[in-house]
């Protein structure tokens, strides 16, 4: 090869280059990145896999109707292993280096509590599809599941006024969650006139296992002749053994009903249900709700998952909430920049699954039906109470820290907890 095609070849060679750069930039800019950020292993896979499938969904079913803006949709998805600190590793990662539009996940309030300070340092937003124990506003996250007034409140309010519960056990995974939301139900029912000594707080790990001990004592707690119920926030992989164990022991919902907020299809898929029918958990939507908006988003999971007997819950419906809000938002902005979606997305109004709207209030969080469900032989749930659209609390009235906060982020308030007795805002909110 003389010198003159040798200079030719490698000329020819970068505009090769170049040409594929440029393309693939087109390629790149063509798509819109959204970050799915949920746990694929570890204790907490048990619920959450799910969500990444039903995200994977929603995005697959935006891209045939034509995507979003002009462009397609493109997943990016990770897995934080059920390791909290790792949250905010893979958050950081899908905000800098994946250039994500938006993320949806987290499932546990460690996960979101360590996550928080990277949405709010980059600017970037999260939309958080489980129910949670509230005492927190951010102005990159979107709580799009239950606070405590859409779900353990009107929960412990169902087990007082319909089945005359006088006596509380409270039991929960040792965490945020659990131990903030008992600390709100606990000072609730004293607000209604149980006793201390007839409220029972206990607390374990994560993925716990050895369970007969603690159910002897919910046994023997319940045996001082006032009807006794479990209040439980355990979370995760845990539950499985604890119902077994409930069942071993004889534990009738007739004698001693749990009502659940982390319990929901998917985690009574792995379960015998029959010795737990009458049972009960609390949600925002149930698989067995009769509406055909309900029906059609059933057949379409069915036929995404190439299975008929994947089951649908509560955070899916959060999910597909927060993602059709989001969209919605993006349309009406005209672009995915952060401070843009933040200006159109309050007031933004989608329909849930149960037959109603939910709406984007200002503090971030939406508003929300609240369903009471029985246990079923065939893993389902039989509703038996239904409430209309609740709007979200974020601040609790029952603890004094609280009790006068709200959360307004439209301008010019925007504040997380803005004080209305002092009149100030306290700061960022989170």
């Amino acid at each position: 090869m003389n010198l003159r095609s040798t200079i030719t070849g490698v000329a020819l060679g970068a505009v090769m280059a170049a040409t594929a750069a440029f393309q693939g930039a087109i390629a790149a800019d063509d798509t819109i990145k959204v970050g799915v950020l949920h746990s694929l292993s570890g204790t907490m896979a048990i619920s959450e896999t799910t969500l990444k499938d039903a995200m994977l969904m929603l995005i697959d079913e935006q891209n045939k109707k034509g995507g979003l803006l002009g462009k397609k949709l493109e997943a990016v998805v990770v897995d934080p292993a059920s390791d909290w600190p790792l949250f905010a590793e893979k958050a950081r990662e899908l905000i800098e280096k994946d250039k994500v539009a938006a993320v949806f996940g987290c499932w546990t309030s460690s996960s979101r509590k360590s996550v928080l300070p990277v949405f709010e340092e980059l600017n970037s937003l999260l939309f958080y599809p489980v129910q949670y124990e509230g005492e927190e506003s951010s102005r990159n996250i979107f709580y799009t599941g239950a606070a405590p007034n859409q779900q353990a409140i009107p929960a412990v309010d169902y087990l007082m006024n319909t089945e005359g519960v006088k006596r509380f056990v409270l039991e929960g995974t040792d965490y945020v969650y659990p131990r903030t939301t008992n600390k709100i139900l606990e000072a609730y029912l004293e607000s209604k006139g149980i006793p201390k000594e007839d409220i029972l707080i206990n607390y374990t790990p994560f993925g716990f296992s050895d369970w007969q001990t603690e159910v002897s004592k919910i046994k023997e707690f319940g045996s001082a002749g006032k009807k006794t119920a479990v209040v439980s926030t355990i979370n995760g992989d845990a539950n499985v053994p604890f119902y077994k164990e409930l069942g071993n022991q004889g534990v009738k919902a007739t004698d001693i009903p749990v009502v659940a907020f982390s319990v929901g299809e998917e985690e009574l898929a792995g379960l015998d249900t029959k010795p737990l029918v009458g049972h009960l958990a609390a949600w925002n939507y149930f698989e067995s709700v009769d509406t055909p908006i309900n029906k059609k988003f059933i057949k379409e999971w069915h036929a995404y998952t190439k299975n008929d007997k994947r089951v649908t819950n509560d955070p899916m419906e959060a999910a597909y909430i927060g993602f059709n809000a989001w969209v919605k938002a993006v349309q009406a902005a005209g672009t995915t920049d952060t401070d843009a979606v933040l200006d159109h997305i309050i007031g933004v109004s989608v329909p849930n699954l149960s037959g109603g709207t939910a709406t984007v209030m200002p503090n971030h969080h939406i508003t929300k039906p609240v369903l009471i469900g029985e246990i079923q032989a065939n893993g389902q749930f039989e509703i038996v109470q239904q409430t209309p659209e609740v709007v979200g609390d974020e601040w609790s009235d029952f603890l004094p820290d609280s009790k006068d906060l709200i959360s307004d982020w439209r301008k010019p308030m925007n504040c997380g907890n803005f004080n209305v007795a002092t009149g100030k805002c306290g700061g960022k909110g989170s």
